[in-house]
């Protein structure tokens, strides 16, 4: 299965973003007001010694706009200076017009009075007018690289009705074409829609990707799990995949909650990853420290001073170290020129994720996303590499193995295609889900197919309306058959959690399915139904949904499966690693070089001998020569590259 990797640019001629969300430490969001053009080329500098091309900049709109219809020259002035300085040291820059929303506060213009920002005709109107001012003054000029709507829309604008939300952006957009500039445009929303959250607040990739040139996750998670913690910016990547580049417009961390070391860390898992997640463009969370206790809106936010890639007297942090040595190896392998590898595994999204189906509770779609993550993270610790396949876009044809973990919910023909790709050769897995989520009321809980009977192959021993308790704190399995690379008689282990009603299993008799793990009392907990030239395994067992609540659970036996289902299935990749702390993925470039990818999640330094397929070999990037171990410091990363026969 191919996996997205879309550039800006052209083909010929792609574009790699690396860059920093910019305010200067002299003056911060009011550095317009402040402006110390020395401060801010020396800033420039700095970032540009340090491999940083691009920045994000904001014009803060109650500031270059105090009245209807009227613009604030001298602070027009200043950002043409800004640009200017940015041309002479060497950077590009997106300016980002509505600012509106930054660092815990909003700015608003006192004309606005509170009317509606995206359907109001004279806000509306005013913001249009706005934007096209911005462009004609400066979309020329040669700094200038991309342009972004907004700042974080909705903390600002609110959530609104889709079909505004929509016709907002379209109206901003046409501003900038209006205003002279063909450069590509983004919405700068910080891709929080219901597509990725399945929380609705009036952006939809779907309708807008067809008016902007980039999807841009703003991604901050705060996790129970470190390798959650660590993965949820890929994941979402994986999520924005609609036919757009995705760049990874804000990330990073305040050193008021990690110690600056641990944050190098995050950083140089969250740019590796989500580099193999797709993403072909990175601009952190940000470019500098402040000392502004008393001003606002650090005096209220006060960890906000502290996301810098620098401190406040200019000194680099060990964050923009993992930028410098990013941005060397997108050079090395020449990203502009490479793509993901296919994978042979995908995990199946519900469509109930992004739907507002009728009568739908809203609480199910969230949980539907905690679900994926977990499985995310176990089939990558597994080194399945998997993509994600949108039951709404059609379930892919081409994965070996499809992943459905503990899916409550698929459309009726959604059921139908799982079958339909097991006939035609895949493996499916679906682990069984009650559907509750702790704390919210129980909606039909049970496996929403019509005939679950036969497309498991067995006969469910349901009572109406009441689920069957996992009575157990670790539910223990025990193959009855060699499987995968399971030998009859080993086992896996899986803690318990969950609501009352979503700690359940299906009670079950095996009809047309074979038994191949069995847990407490000999119940079945694993089945295989064979299909066509196919077959659909079924673990009776939550076990996506029981792992995505616990802390601190990484890795768990669930990764073990997963790397049987592979076998079972002949989704193995050509390189991977027995251990689930290492992960493996691959790039290739035009020239059929294979660039192998080594993320460790190990707190100590490790020393591993990767599996290879027949007639493969590993070799220094550099020399050349053969590598049949990889050295990986503490959650460090390697590259190799993979040669075969």
């Amino acid at each position: 299965m191919k996996r997205p990797n879309l550039k800006l640019g052209s083909a010929s001629k792609p574009e790699i973003w690396l860059g920093v969300n910019y305010w200067s430490r002299a003056g911060g969001p009011d550095m317009w007001l402040e402006f110390d053009a020395s401060v801010v080329e020396q800033e420039l500098r700095q970032l540009k010694e340090h491999g940083i091309g691009l920045t994000r900049s904001f014009l803060v709109w109650p500031q270059f706009m105090p009245e209807p219809s009227s613009f604030d020259d001298k602070l027009f002035d200043l950002y043409g200076d800004f640009l200017d300085l940015c041309e002479k040291t060497g950077l590009k820059t997106i300016p980002t017009f509505i600012v509106g929303h930054m660092s815990g506060e909003n700015r608003d213009p006192a004309w606005r009075d509170r009317r509606d920002l995206y359907s109001d005709p004279f806000v509306l109107e005013q913001q249009s007018l706005y934007v096209h001012e911005v462009v004609k003054r400066f979309g020329a000029h040669p700094a200038v690289v991309g342009w972004l709507l907004t700042n974080e829309m909705p903390l600002y604008g609110g959530s609104g009705e889709h079909g505004d939300v929509t016709n907002w952006v379209k109206t901003l957009v046409q501003a900038v074409r209006d205003g002279g500039s063909y450069l590509p445009v983004s919405a700068g929303d910080g891709a929080w829609g219901i597509e990725t959250s399945g929380k609705d607040n009036g952006f939809r990739i779907r309708e807008l990707k067809d008016f902007v040139g980039w999807v841009g996750p703003h991604v901050y998670p705060h996790k129970s799990d470190e390798w959650r913690q660590l993965l949820t910016a890929a994941f979402v990547c994986e999520l924005d995949h609609f036919g757009l580049p995705v760049i990874m417009e804000e990330f990073g961390a305040t050193s008021a909650f990690g110690d600056d070391e641990a944050i190098a860390d995050y950083y140089r898992h969250v740019l590796t990853t989500t580099l193999l997640a797709g993403a072909t463009g990175w601009v952190a969370w940000n470019n500098t420290d402040f000392d502004r206790v008393d001003k606002e809106p650090y005096c209220h936010h006060a960890f906000e001073l502290r996301f810098g890639l620098v401190d406040a007297k200019g000194e680099p942090k060990p964050q923009l170290a993992e930028m410098t040595a990013f941005g060397k190896l997108l050079d090395e392998i020449e990203l502009g020129r490479c793509e993901r590898a296919e994978t042979k595994t995908a995990i199946v999204v519900s469509s109930y994720l992004e739907v507002a189906y009728p009568f739908i509770d809203a609480p199910v779609r969230p949980l539907i996303g905690d679900c994926l993550l977990q499985s995310y993270v176990s089939a990558r610790a597994a080194d399945l590499a998997p993509g994600l396949t949108r039951e709404l876009d059609g379930i892919s044809e081409d994965a070996r193995l499809l992943i459905a973990p503990s899916i409550q919910m698929l459309t009726g023909p959604g059921w139908q295609a799982l079958e339909e790709r097991a006939t035609a050769g895949a493996t499916i897995y679906v682990s069984y889900f009650s559907g509750h989520r702790p704390g919210d009321e129980p909606f039909h809980p049970g496996l929403w197919h019509p005939d679950l009977n036969a497309f498991f192959g067995v006969r469910h021993r349901l009572r109406y309306g009441l689920v069957t308790p996992i009575e157990e704190d670790e539910v223990v399995w025990r193959f009855e058959r060699e499987f995968g690379g399971l030998d009859a008689g080993e086992e896996l282990r899986f803690a318990v959690r969950g609501s009352e009603d979503g700690r359940s299993f299906l009670p079950l008799e095996p009809l047309e399915a074979e038994v191949l793990a069995t847990s407490s009392g000999g119940r079945p907990a694993l089945l295989r139904r064979r299909v066509g030239s196919g077959s659909i395994v079924l673990s009776v067992y939550p076990l996506e949904y029981m792992t995505a609540l616990g802390a601190r659970v990484n890795p768990d036996d669930t990764v073990r499966l997963y790397q049987a289902l592979a076998r079972e299935a002949g989704a193995v990749a050509p390189v991977r690693v027995e251990r689930p702390d290492v992960h493996v993925d691959r790039l290739v470039r035009d020239d059929g070089t294979v660039f192998a990818f080594f993320v460790s999640y190990n707190p100590g330094p490790l020393e591993v001998e990767p599996e290879l397929e027949d007639g493969a070999s590993l070799h220094d990037l550099s020399s050349g020569a053969p590598l049949k171990r990889i050295a990986l410091a503490p959650r460090g990363i390697a590259v190799a590259e993979l040669r075969t026969t």
